[in-house]
């Protein structure tokens, strides 16, 4: 995956900050929320998230945004995770 290409992608849907993270295998971070809105593109691995009483895998390719807010937690997987993060 162009990481970079995802980046600018991002960033013309008006998301200003982007970076790339990632975590080490079983990383868990417990219920929290963000100020605005924030998008995450899979890169490599995968993430369990929980959003609203509802639990979700994510893996390499996959997407999803999290509304500004939103309450939710994530769990890596047994490899790890590296995404890209947009904030708006």
């Amino acid at each position: 995956m162009d990481e970079q290409a995802l980046v600018k992608k991002l960033r013309g849907e008006g998301f200003g900050h982007c970076y790339v993270w990632e975590d080490q295998p079983n990383t868990q971070y417990s219920d929290h929320t963000h100020a605005g809105v924030t998008a995450h593109i899979v890169l490599g691995g995968e993430m369990t998230v929980t959003m609203g009483g509802q639990s979700q895998k994510y893996r390499t390719g996959d997407r999803f945004d999290v509304p500004a807010g939103a309450v939710h937690s994530a769990r890596m997987g047994p490899k790890g995770c590296r995404y890209v993060i947009g904030e708006r």
